[in-house]
């Protein structure tokens, strides 16, 4: 209410009663979030860490979290992460203590989608695969993919109806690029 001089009077219970309520509330807040805490497994979190996290479901998960959450209870393979290879396979395989056979696992290098747009009907199902929402068109448009998002897992070139889909591998740029390993030399040095 305002009164004669201009000044505006608030009654000050409704403000000390909602903040006192609030601070209330705040408190049983924080003691249940302690109290009732769900540990979780450890060893899958850190496995889960470990994975590349792009969900793509090419290890038969929908995710990474329900892959770490099987690799930690022994339900699953650790070369099941196709995007990880034989790198991922050997580190899991160190982590769990299992023993692996590195030479059945092909190393992948990285993949992007590309859609010839000669080809291309727009029938958007690769759009409606994409999990990453790396494909950019509309029905009865030319389709494209955005690079820096595609993942390479594969659904939409396996969707496609008319093979206008293909997977190629990432050229190295500045960030990308890596020295790669020298090949082994055998030398032949007489005695």
């Amino acid at each position: 209410m305002i009164d004669m001089m201009g000044t505006l009077d608030l009654p000050i219970e409704p403000i000390v009663m909602l903040t006192g309520l609030g601070l209330l509330l705040g408190v049983m807040l924080t003691i249940a979030a302690r109290t009732l805490k769900v540990e979780g497994n450890p060893l899958a979190g850190e496995i889960e860490r470990m994975l590349p996290g792009t969900n793509c479901g090419q290890c038969g998960f929908p995710g990474c979290t329900p892959a770490a959450e099987a690799l930690a209870r022994g339900e699953a393979d650790v070369s099941m992460c196709p995007p990880g290879g034989r790198t991922l396979a050997s580190e899991l395989a160190e982590k769990l203590g299992v023993e692996i056979n590195l030479s059945a696992i092909a190393e992948k290098r990285p993949m992007i989608a590309f859609v010839n747009e000669d080809l291309c009907i727009g029938c958007c199902r690769c759009f409606q695969k994409c999990h990453v929402d790396a494909m950019v068109g509309a029905p009865k448009q030319k389709h494209t993919v955005i690079a820096g998002f595609c993942d390479g897992c594969g659904k939409c070139v396996n969707i496609c109806p008319t093979e206008c889909i293909e997977l190629r591998e990432v050229e190295p740029t500045v960030q990308t690029w890596y020295w790669p390993k020298p090949a082994p030399v055998l030398l032949d040095i007489p005695a």
